[in-house]
């Protein structure tokens, strides 16, 4: 928010019923240099404070109609960085200090002493102009501490998502997988019509979703044939292992839930926590299409890749079991769109690296 001082440090607006008394206020202050405009009730007074150009009321108690004392916090709650003096007789102080109390920065007496006025109004523009400076002065520090923390964010999942893949590449049968589910999570997320916001987490998720198999045994990762039992629960803890990792720094419970449940099964026989149908969250349920296709399309040890037709039959014979069915729907309409483009650039044995 910018804070333009000069001209709200030096207009007062003098609220008085009685004309005489406004015409010598603003004589008074205009020469000291003040911009000064009248109002005669609480209405009028109102009217003149909408242009939000006034940093300081001068305000009589007693008017008729709304006094000043009823006019005051709805002064204070439409414009809390406007000034308030109240203007008083003598044996009304005790007013005007319940006044101070509510927000008004100091009171002047009847008939008015001309140094007193001049003092008061110096003094209570002074600690406006100071109150403002630091207002400012604390949204920028608050706006700088959020921009530093998001730059140690994003860093911290720039690093992570550079050692998940730095993690794939160590095994040529991994490489490249975390950004082909990341591109196929966006595709399905797409057909589903989510929020901009949803499919950045979805695809977010979906590049670190293996993060977790850094705690993971390298032999059992690499491992060419058919884990044991006990391999196979090594592997089976990398989705909390990625949760506990990136839970520091990514304060999006969806993101996490995406990388702690990616390889929960509709039918509630998956893992970690047997969940099932919508208690999955559906970043999780996008995820399971997207990892187990580019699984099944990609080569390993122990098995050659299948077909993408094959790969995608499978997927659509398991919907409503394993897979949610309405991801199902999205994944196969967003297949037909990549077959199409494949085939335009004939070149339909690139579609596995486009997904």
């Amino acid at each position: 928010m910018e804070v333009k001082m000069n001209n709200k440090q030096s207009t007062i607006l003098v609220v008085d019923d009685e004309p005489a008394v406004r015409r010598l206020l603003r004589q008074i202050l205009s020469t000291r240099g003040y911009e000064c405009r009248e109002a005669e009730n609480a209405d009028e007074a109102l009217v003149q404070l909408r242009d939000d150009s006034v940093g300081l009321v001068l305000l009589d108690i007693k008017m008729p109609g709304r006094s000043g004392v009823d006019l005051l916090p709805e002064i204070k709650a439409d414009y809390p960085d406007t000034a308030i003096i109240m203007a008083t007789a003598v044996s009304d102080t005790n007013i005007a200090i319940e006044c101070m109390k509510h927000g008004a920065y100091d009171y002047v007496t009847k008939p008015y002493n001309i140094d007193q006025v001049i003092i008061a109004v110096g003094r209570a523009l002074e600690k406006r102009k100071l109150e403002i400076e630091n207002k400012d002065y604390q949204q920028h520090l608050e706006q700088k501490v959020t921009e530093q923390t998001e730059k140690i964010r994003t860093s911290f999942l720039n690093t992570m998502t550079s050692l998940a893949y730095a993690l794939e590449a160590k095994d040529k049968y991994t490489a490249g997988h975390s950004q082909r589910v990341a591109q196929m999570s966006e595709a399905i997320a797409r057909e589903l019509a989510l929020p901009w916001e949803d499919i950045e987490k979805v695809k977010l998720a979906s590049q670190l979703h293996d993060i977790g198999k850094i705690g993971v045994r390298e032999s059992v990762l690499n491992k060419p044939g058919r884990l044991t039992d006990d391999e196979f629960e090594d592997t089976q803890c990398h989705p909390q292992i990625g949760e506990h990792i990136l839970a520091p720094v990514v304060d999006d419970v969806e993101i996490l839930d995406a990388v702690r449940h990616h390889h929960e099964r509709y039918d509630g026989t998956g893992y970690p926590d047997g969940i099932a149908e919508g208690k999955i969250p559906l970043g999780a349920r996008i995820l399971a299409v997207a990892d187990t296709f580019d699984a099944m399309t990609s080569d390993r040890p122990y098995r050659k890749a299948m077909s993408i037709e094959l790969a995608a039959n499978e997927i659509k014979r398991n919907a409503g079991k394993q897979f949610d069915s309405e991801v199902v729907d999205a994944f196969l309409r967003a297949m037909k769109l990549l077959v199409g483009v494949a085939d335009e650039n004939g070149d339909a044995a690139t579609l596995a690296v486009i997904v």
